[in-house]
Parts: C-alpha cells; sequence; structure tokens
C-alpha cells in the first residue's frame, strides 16, 4: 500500500513531506548511484547507515546517538555505470520522532560513497512513530477546586488515557459559588523538560484552551466539557527518553472572578497512539 507521510517543519527550516515508519517495521529501499557519462569512479566503498538521534536545540554540541546501523553495499574499487543496490533495516526503532521547543528526536539513512580525497554523501530523514496498545486500566479524573467558604466545584473527565484522536468528555460542578465568578476555561499544556542541573529546561506551552462557560455559574450548575484531540498537534506522553527529555500532558481548569483573579486546577492526561499519521 501506498506509504503514510507527515509534514516535519523544524523552526526555521524549510516544511518537508517525510515517510513515516512505524517503530517495529523494517526501513528498506534502494541506493542509485549514477555516474557521470564515460567517467570511472574510483572509491574506497559504499555504504548506508540509519541513523536516529537526539538534538539539543540550545546545544548543538550536545547531541545524542541513540541508534547507529550500517549496511556495507559495495568494497572499494570503481563504479563505471549506474549501480542500484537494495537495502534493509530491521532493528526496531525505540523512540518516536518529535520536534519539541528545545528537543528534537530525528531519524535519516546517510549513503557515503568514500573517495581518497572528498566523499559524496547524501541523507534522507523519515518520521517514526510507534503504535502502543490500548491501556487496560483507565481511571476518571476527578478533582476539586475551593476556596474555604466560598466556592466549591468538582470537575470529572470519564477517563485519564486518550489516544491521539479521541474525544475528553467531562463535566464542571459548581456546588458552592459566592465568588463572582467571570468566566471559566479548560486548557491543555504540553510541558517539556530535558536537561539537568544548570541545563535543565522546563518549558509549557498552551496547546488549546477554549472558553466553557460565560457568565456567573449557579450553584448546583453543570457544565459539559468536549475536547476534540484530533485537530490538535499532540504526540503520545514521553517519559525519560534516552534519559534527555520528557513530554507531558496537563488538563488545566482555570476561573477567573470579576477582579480578575485567577484559579486553577491541573491534572494530568495520558497521551497514547493508536493510529499512524
Amino acid at each position: 500500500g501506498t506509504r503514510l507521510t507527515k509534514a516535519w517543519a523544524p523552526a526555521g527550516e524549510e516544511e518537508v513531506t517525510l515517510p513515516i515508519f512505524e517503530g517495529r517495521e523494517s526501513v528498506t529501499g534502494r541506493v542509485m548511484i549514477s555516474v557521470p557519462g564515460g567517467k570511472r569512479v574510483e572509491h574506497q566503498g559504499v555504504k548506508v547507515e540509519l541513523i536516529g538521534h537526539i538534538e539539543m536545540l540550545y546545544d548543538r554540541s550536545a547531541t545524542t546517538r541513540f541508534m547507529s546501523l550500517v549496511r556495507e553495499l559495495e568494497p572499494a574499487g570503481t563504479l563505471a555505470e549506474a549501480r542500484e543496490y537494495p537495502f534493509e533495516f530491521s532493528s526496531e526503532k525505540p523512540y518516536e520522532s518529535y520536534l519539541g521547543i528545545n528537543v528534537r528526536v530525528k531519524y535519516f539513512l546517510r549513503v557515503t560513497v568514500t573517495k581518497q580525497y572528498s566523499s559524496d554523501v547524501k541523507e534522507e530523514d523519515f518520521i517514526v512513530q510507534c503504535l502502543q496498545a490500548e491501556p487496560e486500566v483507565n481511571a476518571a479524573i476527578k478533582m476539586e477546586v475551593g476556596v474555604e467558604g466560598f466556592m466549591h466545584l468538582e470537575y470529572e473527565f470519564t477517563k485519564s488515557r486518550y489516544h491521539l484522536a479521541d474525544v475528553i468528555v467531562g463535566k464542571v460542578y459548581f456546588l458552592l459559588v459566592r465568588i463572582r465568578i467571570k468566566h471559566a476555561e479548560v486548557a491543555i499544556i504540553r510541558r517539556e523538560s530535558c536537561g539537568s542541573g544548570p541545563n535543565a529546561f522546563n518549558e509549557s506551552e498552551n496547546v488549546t484552551k477554549f472558553e466553557i462557560m460565560d457568565g456567573a455559574p449557579m450553584k448546583g450548575e453543570s457544565v459539559p466539557v468536549r475536547l476534540f484531540l484530533s485537530q490538535l498537534p499532540l504526540n503520545p506522553t514521553y517519559r525519560g527518553v534516552a534519559n534527555t527529555f520528557s513530554c507531558r500532558y496537563f488538563v488545566n481548569l482555570v476561573l477567573v472572578d470579576e477582579e480578575d483573579r485567577r484559579y486553577f486546577k491541573q491534572s494530568e492526561l495520558q497521551l497514547w497512539r493508536k493510529d499512524l499519521g
């Protein structure tokens, strides 16, 4: 069948469309080498490598290479005509491709024709995504927000683990309201943490936020929440990838009163990948 592709647009670089490979899937292809008409190319060997690495964007020297495979395609000799070499890398690719604020996980193929004075090198990027099994346990999220004697509300989501095209369904219950609430919103926050010591970075960004209520709620009122994840730029939850970074998601309930004071409560969501794309 035709392979799925995805747009890949690192900050400051041109957007490209790359093929997607599942983590356990073999990466196969062909290397085509053309030789200028009538010329003979002396070389010290032809090889193809599959490389996976993690780049820290604030420090390009801090690149962690977690995967490096090589296939020798041709021993040293002379190329007198165009050649084609099939190749296959069947090893499992352990991490997903990821474009973060401070971190990038990248996979690419590199073909090298080694020559005495200067080698010819060509690189092609591809994307890795890892499908996951449906979680066996999926507890609801229940939380309370309150200011003693003035406000008490509960919010509840039917589960805590969601696939990337899932729908978050929940309710907010206002049990006691003596503060003039102006509006309420729900936000999904992505938190990326990487590095350690003086080079530790924790970045939070709002993936989306939406108002669930405009105007003052009544005591006993419940407000439904429905949020479609498939429209959002999400990846699964990542924890301790190669001991270098994590990416986690939180749902944040924010209440704003008439004096613009903000009350909020946060709870972690676990995201997992059901389909490629």
